[in-house]
């Protein structure tokens, strides 16, 4: 048993620090740089799964390499964004993309930040309001529309790009009066004439996907577990708690809970004849989902639905507040991909990381138009259910993990996870890992916590056998695991949850 420890604490030993430019190397290590400047690592850039390059080729006008290289730059600002948002702390005033190649921006009340900003290859906007400001004007139009929904306003969101609160308006002076009674600072609104009317995007016509009742028609979200439980999420307009569902003209399941408005979410649960799969339709073909790392504004994102498949485009604003002719529904992401009514519910997804359910939009796909969706995220939290990943359940034992991630060994080598990068806790509370190794082999499972200045081994799962299983009540700080490869080789799955 000491030599198998010696053997993963000598792989660790071995990493290389990332540069700057991306390189693929393997240790997310965080350089020393100086008090102002914080450097955050990024792994290799995930392949692209099939189908999104075409997609983005078709649907945003790129060429393949521009394409590629766009989802390279999606993937290290959405590593990096987190970590910075923290290193900036009360500063922090957004971060978007701009640009086909999807340039990273990050913008601060702070010109001391900008040295920490660049350093990370991200270019920065001094502005006069931080996210938390503008946040608080958000929340008080919420707050007024709950009281009274504003018919001529229809959405209102915070614009990153412009360090305003955007407000889109049918009458501009009834909307002037809706700002006025919602006491907000008048200088972090900005008030733009739309004609834009969001409707939700269910319909009356029967057909596949799944159908609510018998008579009505959405389509499925994302597959998730709870527990031994299977079923999937979608928008809550679609049904209320105790609607029936059928798919393909099969019994299919009951809705469990749902909100609409004020939110746009639900969960169905589905009976033993259906099976959940992290995969998403692309018509044709289908897309795996990994994970649910919410994508900074401007990334790209595609849709899928059941009236008219597969559509990408862009997101625009996070945290946008809609008015549909049932009330208005807040916490949405804005984007200007396309959809229509039979749509509702359907996956919105940018690479194989789960973002959202399609809630409501305008317009159509012949014509254009934007969307909302509701962040996957908060359903999941909400409900306590898991999202189905890596193309699989979690492994044994390991049925309420909160990630889920998987691979390939051969005999000796190692991988880190989650995704050759670490995850961060705010909290202090209980870590856990359960890694199912293949039949026959060894593989062993390390947790290690950052300690400033190296990463240091607080658990180990060390036994003859090919699945492991760790606990490690830690304080808060950054956390990684090392799965390895003592002897044999094969596909492995690790289940994760964090406090």
């Amino acid at each position: 048993m000491r030599l198998k420890h010696v053997a993963v604490a000598s792989c660790a030993a071995l990493l290389t620090v990332l540069s700057l430019g991306g390189t693929a190397t393997a240790d997310p290590t965080p350089p020393s740089t100086g008090d102002d400047a914080l450097v955050v690592p990024v792994g290799p850039v995930p392949a692209a799964p099939e189908g999104i390059v075409e997609a983005l080729q078709r649907d945003l006008g790129l060429t393949p390499d521009v394409a590629t290289s766009r989802l390279a730059n999606e993937y290290r600002a959405a590593v990096r964004e987190p970590l910075l948002r923290q290193r900036l702390g009360a500063h922090w005033a957004g971060a978007w993309l701009s640009g086909d190649t999807a340039q990273f921006v990050i913008a601060t009340t702070d010109r001391h930040d900008v040295r920490a900003i660049e350093a990370n290859g991200a270019t920065a906007r001094v502005v006069p309001h931080s996210l938390a400001d503008l946040d608080r004007v958000r929340e008080a139009l919420d707050r007024s529309a709950r009281r009274r929904a504003p018919a001529d306003t229809p959405l209102w969101y915070v614009d990153v790009a412009t360090n305003k609160v955007v407000i889109q308006s049918h009458d501009p002076a009834r909307t002037r009066a809706f700002v006025a009674d919602s006491g907000v600072e008048a200088a972090a609104v900005e008030i733009l004439p739309s004609t834009v009317q969001p409707r939700v995007l269910a319909d009356l016509r029967g057909g596949d996907a799944y159908n609510i009742n018998g008579n009505t028609r959405c389509s499925i979200g994302f597959p998730i577990t709870r527990g031994t439980q299977g079923g999937f999420v979608t928008a809550g307009h679609c049904g209320r708690a105790g609607s029936t569902t059928t798919g393909n003209g099969a019994a299919q399941g009951t809705f469990q809970g749902s909100s609409f408005p004020g939110n746009d979410y639900a969960w169905v649960a589905t009976n033993a004849n259906w099976t959940p799969r992290a995969l998403v339709n692309r018509y044709p073909g289908t897309v795996p989902v990994a994970g649910s790392t919410q994508s900074p504004a401007g990334s790209s994102i595609c849709r899928s639905g059941s009236t008219t498949g597969w559509h990408c485009g862009t997101i625009q604003q996070h945290n946008t507040s809609v008015t549909y002719p049932q009330g208005t529904v807040t916490g949405l992401t804005r984007t200007n991909v396309c959809a229509e009514p039979g749509d509702s519910g359907g996956s919105f997804i940018s690479g194989s990381q789960a973002q959202g359910v399609t809630s409501g939009g305008s317009g159509n796909c012949s014509s254009g138009g934007e969307t909302y969706h509701q962040p996957v995220n908060e359903i999941l939290q909400t409900y306590g259910l898991t999202l189905a990943t890596g193309g699989g359940n979690p492994p044994t034992g390991c049925a309420g993990a909160q990630n889920t991630y998987s691979g390939t060994l051969a005999s000796g080598a190692q991988a880190i996870q989650p995704d050759n990068s670490y995850y961060e806790t705010t909290t202090s509370g209980t870590h856990t890992g359960c890694l199912t190794g293949p039949a026959g082999a060894d593989f062993d499972l390390t947790l290690q916590k950052w300690n400033g200045s190296t990463w240091n081994a607080v658990a180990e799962g060390t036994t003859p056998e090919a699945d492991e299983t760790i606990s490690y009540n830690g304080t808060a700080g950054r956390y990684r695991y090392i799965v390895l490869a003592y002897s044999g080789s094969g596909s492995y799955t690790l289940g994760v949850s964090k406090p």
